[in-house]
């Protein structure tokens, strides 16, 4: 109903010439014809196949031609030929333009729309451009206006999946379906972003899939709405996420998560709250900051997104800050998700080396962080806090700085079980407490090091796997804390009171 108006309101200030950029071409058609009635103007529709037709009935609209002209559709259907009968109709009408934009380069094209578009007080005919891709010239800034055909918010969208599942069961009265208010409402936040086409397509598929609304649905929708919409490669869409069962320790870090997972996945209860922003987990290098991170996703099952700031630097002046708009752009249509930052100082660190760029790429990405309101949940990891900007780690940017330190010896036994039981080992016969105080200063990664290294000592030696080859493989193992103690250190004595402990 909005939308009507708005148009309308364009149509009726006299507006010459209204630009549409939309992948949704039936659904702005048919808005135009809507508003036929309202301005007293037929709608008239071109395209390259077809010419000028009528909009409503898709006849011929060879009345528009000259006087004695041929009423040959292959030269109505020419661009500049088109153009030319638009400018000599003495009917006024509204002319829908599809994927014109191929022509919009062409001298005779943007003087002749031009001047169509001047004499809009005597032709009284409107040119309406639209496009999924549409980048109108300068010549005619002063003469147009953009109008957004918009996307469906959640409201509407929840329509649209019960209004399928009327269909289904009409179709399957012999079936029964399988969903929950809180698989439909997870399926809803999953299709935000996507127009209305887009959206009927992906909820069918889920639903006749496997005649439910599951997670393994709610997983190849997120796969398939990243397809729609992430062509850049600017951001890629991690497939593989966990849950916190798969990380050991990090207790603070999984309360403080627990607590604002049902804030930022919309419910009633949590109206008027703050969308949480983000967190930083910085610390030793193998602690589990990019499995957390995976498993924020997993646990609040939205989409895992992976900034490289690699593929966002481009020679090109300017073509590096494009690239993390679009970045955002896209976190913000996959939204709700988590945008996971990796190693966020390689990409922002603040020198002279690179003309300023790295600058113009923090200020762009602050800016965002401090006016985004989109549910979009960053998890930035950083090994070296020396090399972040402090206008980057002050509150309101995120909401907190998590220090992810090595693991104590509770935690060290909850790792060693959780790489055993991935790897269907018993562990009935393996005493995890002599592991962990055997393995003090050992971080998870080199934890799980030592399980697969054990695993290829007992294959080869033909045995089954035992304490015995772990033992061997930790007294084989120089960990990073001792590797490199005196860095480790600082790290620590710098996180003290100034983060928050996330074991």
């Amino acid at each position: 109903m909005y939308e009507l108006n708005d148009l309308l309101i364009l149509l009726n200030s006299s507006q010459a010439i209204i630009s549409i950029e939309t992948h949704e071409e039936l659904r702005a058609v048919d808005l135009i014809k809507r508003c036929s009635v309202n301005i007293a103007k037929p709608v008239m529709k071109w395209s390259i196949t077809s010419g000028i037709v009528d909009a409503a009935s898709g006849v011929p609209a060879f009345n528009l031609m000259p006087m004695g002209a041929t009423q040959n559709p292959k030269v109505e259907a020419d661009a500049k030929q088109a153009l030319r009968e638009i400018a000599s109709s003495r009917t006024p009408s509204v002319y829908i333009l599809l994927d014109f934009h191929p022509y919009l380069d062409d001298p005779f094209v943007i003087r002749t729309v031009k001047e169509i578009a001047q004499n809009h007080l005597k032709n009284g005919h409107h040119l309406i451009f639209v496009s999924p891709e549409l980048n109108l010239p300068n010549d005619f800034s002063r003469l147009s206006a953009k109008f957004k055909i918009s996307l469906p918010d959640r409201s509407a969208l929840r329509k649209l999946v019960l209004a399928e599942l009327k269909i289904w069961k009409i179709r399957n009265t012999d079936k029964r379906f399988h969903a929950n208010r809180k698989s439909i409402h997870l399926l809803v936040n999953n299709l935000i972003g996507l127009t209305v086409s887009e959206s009927q397509r992906l909820i069918r598929n889920a639903i006749y899939d496997d005649d439910a609304i599951s997670s393994d649905d709610l997983e190849k929708v997120q796969k398939a709405k990243y397809e729609l919409i992430g062509q850049d490669g600017v951001l890629s869409f991690e497939f593989e996420t966990a849950n916190f069962a798969q990380v050991g320790g990090l207790t603070n870090l999984k309360n403080w998560l627990a607590v604002r997972r049902d804030v930022f996945l919309p419910t009633e209860d949590a109206r008027g709250l703050d969308i949480p922003k983000g967190i930083l987990l910085v610390g030793v290098q193998g602690c589990g900051k990019s499995l957390a991170a995976r498993a924020v996703a997993g646990a609040w099952n939205v989409p895992l997104l992976r900034l490289d700031f690699g593929t966002l630097y481009n020679k090109f002046f300017g073509e590096t800050e494009k690239n993390m708009r679009k970045a955002i752009e896209l976190a913000e249509v996959m939204s709700p998700c988590v945008l996971w930052i990796d190693e966020i100082e390689k990409g922002i660190s603040t020198g002279d080396f690179d003309s300023g760029t790295s600058q113009r790429l923090l200020a762009t990405l602050l800016t965002w962080m401090a006016e985004n309101k989109k549910p979009v949940f960053i998890v930035a990891t950083a090994n070296n806090i020396d090399a972040l900007p402090p206008e980057l780690i002050r509150k309101g940017r995120l909401d907190e700085v998590f220090f992810v330190d090595l693991p104590s010896e509770e935690t060290l036994g909850e790792i060693y079980s959780i790489h055993l039981n991935k790897r269907e080992i018993g562990i009935s016969s393996i005493d995890l407490s002599e592991l962990a105080k055997r393995s003090q200063g050992f971080s998870g990664s080199e934890v799980e090091q030592v399980v697969v290294s054990a695993m290829y000592q007992a294959l080869a030696l033909k045995q089954d796997l035992a304490i015995e080859h772990l033992l061997n493989e930790i007294e084989n193992t120089r960990p990073l804390s001792i590797v490199m103690a005196e860095q480790i250190s600082l790290l620590q004595k710098w996180a003290s009171g100034r983060t928050v402990m996330a074991h």
